[in-house]
Formats: C-alpha cells, sequence, structure tokens
C-alpha cells in the first residue's frame, strides 16, 4: 500500500484514476492543478506522484521542476506527449519514469510497483563497493560518483545506474530484458526507455552510436561496454 497523489485535470481520467488505485489498496488524493499539487506535497507526505503534463494553470513540465526543488518523491509522468526529446528533457527534469497515453491500469500498477522497489532500494544502506575502472572509465557505485580520463560526468540518477551496472560487467552482452529487470526494477516496459538514456550516456560519454567507444549495442541481442580499442588495434583491458 502506499500514498498516491495524482495530479490531473481531466475529470473521468482523475476518477477512473482513484477508483483503480483505491481497488488496489492505496491511499490516494488527487487535484487538478499545478499550484494544488505543489501544497500538496509541500504539507503531506506521499510515496509517489503522478504527474499529467496538460495541466490547467501550469504546464506539468514546470510543475515537475518546481516539485523537484522541494521534494523527492518519485514522480510518473502521465502524458500524452511521445516526442523522444520531450522524455528525454522530462527524465533528466527529475521524472522517475514516464507513461504515454492511453495506458492501462495494470500498466500504471507495474509502473508505481516498480518505482517503490526502487525508492526502498535506495533508502537502505549498502555495503561499500569497490571503485570499478574499464579504460578511461572510472565508476565510484558508493560515491555515486563517475569520471571519463579525469573528467567528472554529470549524470542523471537513472544514468548512473545503467553505467554501473554495465561497467560492473565488462565484456559482456547485457540483454535489455536483464537491463529493465536489474536498472528498472521491471519485468517488462519500453526498449525506447532504455534507447533514450542509452543515447544521451552517450553524448556524455564522447560518443555516438554510430561511433561508438564504450557503449556497444548488439541489435536483437543487447548492450555491452568494454574499453575503447586503441590505434594499434589493442583495446585498454579493465583495471
Amino acid at each position: 500500500m502506499a500514498s498516491v497523489l495524482v495530479v490531473e485535470d481531466d475529470q473521468f481520467v482523475r476518477s477512473a484514476l482513484i477508483r483503480h488505485l483505491t481497488d488496489a489498496s492505496h491511499t490516494v488524493r488527487s487535484v487538478g492543478t499545478a499550484l494544488e499539487a505543489l501544497r500538496e506535497v509541500a504539507h503531506l507526505r506521499f510515496d509517489v506522484v503522478i504527474l499529467d503534463l496538460g495541466l490547467p494553470d501550469l504546464d506539468g513540465s514546470e510543475a515537475l521542476k518546481m516539485l523537484r526543488g522541494i521534494t523527492d518523491v518519485p514522480v510518473i509522468i502521465a502524458t500524452a506527449r511521445d516526442d523522444e526529446t520531450e522524455i528525454v528533457r522530462l527524465l533528466n527534469a527529475g521524472a522517475d519514469d514516464y507513461l504515454t497515453k492511453p495506458f492501462s491500469v495494470e500498466h500504471l500498477s507495474a509502473r508505481i510497483a516498480a518505482v517503490l522497489r526502487r525508492a526502498r532500494s535506495a533508502g537502505r544502506e549498502a555495503p561499500p563497493s569497490p571503485v570499478i575502472r574499464v579504460g578511461g572509465l572510472t565508476v565510484d557505485p558508493l560515491r555515486r560518483q563517475a569520471e571519463l580520463d579525469g573528467v567528472r560526468l554529470d549524470l542523471t540518477r537513472r544514468e548512473f545506474d545503467l553505467l554501473a551496472f554495465l561497467a560492473g560487467r565488462p565484456g559482456v552482452v547485457v540483454a535489455r530484458k536483464e537491463l529493465l529487470a536489474e536498472v528498472w526494477q521491471q519485468s517488462y516496459g519500453d526498449d525506447q526507455t532504455i534507447d533514450v538514456h542509452l543515447s544521451w550516456l552517450r553524448r556524455k560519454l564522447g560518443e555516438t552510436a554510430a561511433r561508438p567507444r564504450y557503449l556497444h549495442t548488439l541489435r536483437g541481442v543487447g548492450v555491452k561496454l568494454e574499453p575503447p580499442v586503441l590505434a594499434d588495434g589493442e583495446g585498454e583491458p579493465p583495471r
């Protein structure tokens, strides 16, 4: 059971969400505007927020930025916008997940459960983890820091989780299903979620899908991280 805030201005959609979440034993509060949502979050504790983008007083993306200024509560975006650039912008602005409308109540339940599992895992004290080095890449899971050739990488939470998971298995091809299960804590999902994060991670590593250095995609198989190949054809061994 979780405490859920639904931010949705469409009364029909809002009522359906409230009914479904209540039937699933969640405690639900709902509002129809961004300002009401900010007031609710400022005064009450929630486990997750379902945030619509098409709000009457303020665009949901702006509301997300304001929410992130006062709380780290997990936020699932509910949007009819399926543009990749918009999705990436929302994830980088602090969204924990997103759903493209229309979506089923079963899909929403699965996303809520995954977000809550990640939040619980993040709250547990983890034992010290060794620093991972692959070529010029250094990943410190304990401090949640990564460097490339001595330069600190500015990564989102999910980008770091993805990088750390792959770096911990250098040269191993990891299936997308495994990435969803281990990084996103989901048994199923949209491949676009992985593609978006890989695309932005590549940019921060100074590479592209066409000219990869560390991240290599094997079509229909999965993704692997390995050190770049040197000019003489020999790869840098993991350290």
